[in-house]
């Protein structure tokens, strides 16, 4: 079987859809990290990482629908030139089967499947990274639990603001709403916490099944959601392109011409679509240089990590000189293994840390703690410094 890697037709290659799916992903990345940086000099924009979810699914909404309004693409697919095609199936009359190519026209796509569109690039994906969110806190809270056993039974949905502000008749009736909501609130999050492995399993494996269908030439939808809605990726011609811009044009002038009012109301409105529009066309080219920024100094980062974390293979220091006996202290004996102090075999051997000689525990115990010095090199010694070993050099 022959895998379609070129760039012919009006079928968009598989490595051409996988990019135009993963780069909302690498720009949340770009985002993220460029505020993070931001905010380390501005710590209000801290509130931002704190609702980043709302934040990029806002952002992904506003290009979005604009996108498919203007385009019929994604934000994504209309950077790589890419249309949404709704795919409308005639059998012929002298056959009962046809092949993928047979039968099947595309024309622009309607409303409805813009919106439905829109739903399937920003609502969904919203949704799925809040339950991802609730599952991985119930599975902290769970390993924790496990841990350190269980806690205090505290909720962070309680709402600590109305049982101080209630009067103390109402405290009892509040204190039962609130543990009634909260047991509510627990449940839902153990039902969500039990289902979103199998949610989130069911969807990457139907999703890796179409990809692969896909790569294959097996079908002509990418993804689920476009199998759904009845949508083909098509590439856009130039004269696809041409119509698309010279249509965004007679938008924003028919927008203009819709406004009403004094004429000092009229430049105002149109002062403020201009700059919307400005920001629109001047967003997408700064939002793909923040991924090609970001994606740079990702590159860079990990290939200085690399050779951070690299392995260096050093000399091995020097051991530190024998200790030196003292005229007035014990001899050390020939055999290493016996202590200087009973001349037998060490007994739970323990090092005195000052001097770094080996001595049974007891010995050495009783002759620090009434001469307080090291019995061979006479060096200063306190119980402290006795340290028992676990192996017997």
């Amino acid at each position: 079987m022959l895998f379609q890697v070129g760039g012919q037709g009006t079928r968009p290659t598989f490595f051409e859809m996988a990019a135009a799916q993963q780069l909302p992903s690498s720009l949340r990345a770009a985002l993220t990290y460029s505020i993070g940086v931001m905010a380390l000099r501005r710590p209000i924009l801290h509130k931002v990482l704190d609702y980043e979810d709302e934040f990029f699914a806002l952002l992904m909404l506003v290009l979005e629908t604009h996108s498919m309004r203007t385009t019929d693409a994604s934000f994504s697919e209309s950077l790589y030139g890419l249309r949404r095609r709704t795919v409308n199936f005639k059998l012929k009359k002298d056959a009962l089967h046809f092949n993928s190519t047979d039968g099947i026209q595309n024309s622009g796509i309607e409303k409805h499947q813009r919106v439905l569109s829109v739903v399937f690039l920003v609502v969904l994906p919203y949704f799925k990274s809040k339950l991802h969110s609730i599952y991985s806190r119930e599975r902290e809270s769970v390993v924790r639990a496990s841990l350190w056993g269980p806690g205090d039974e505290r909720s962070d949905d309680t709402d600590y603001l109305d049982m101080a502000e209630s009067p103390v008749e109402q405290t009892r009736a509040s204190g039962h709403e609130i543990s009634s909501r909260a047991r509510i609130l627990q449940g839902a999050k153990k039902v969500i916490a039990a289902c979103y492995p199998w949610i989130h399993t069911s969807h990457e494996g139907l999703a890796f099944a179409y990809q692969t269908l896909y790569l294959l030439d097996a079908t002509g939808f990418y993804s689920l959601g476009l199998h759904a809605l009845g949508i083909h990726v098509c590439r856009a011609t130039v004269q696809e392109q041409m119509d698309a811009s010279s249509r965004i044009s007679r938008m924003r002038s028919r927008e203009r011409e819709r406004l009403r009012g004094p004429p000092w109301l009229k430049k105002l409105q149109g002062a403020l679509l201009s700059c919307m529009y400005a920001a629109l066309d001047y967003s997408q080219t700064g939002l793909i240089a923040a991924v090609f920024v970001f994606k740079m100094m990702e590159w860079w980062y990990q290939s200085a990590e690399e050779r951070m974390s690299a392995p260096t293979i050093y000399p091995p220091p020097p051991p530190p000189p024998a200790p030196k006996v003292a005229k007035e202290g014990i001899k050390l004996p020939s055999d290493r293994t016996v202590c200087p102090l009973c001349s037998e075999k060490r007994a739970n051997p323990s090092v005195v840390t000052v001097s770094g000689l080996v001595y049974c525990y007891g010995c050495i115990f009783k002759y620090v703690s009434q001469y307080k010095r090291c019995p061979v090199t006479l060096i200063p010694a306190e119980v402290e410094d006795i340290r028992r070993l676990f192996h017997d050099m």
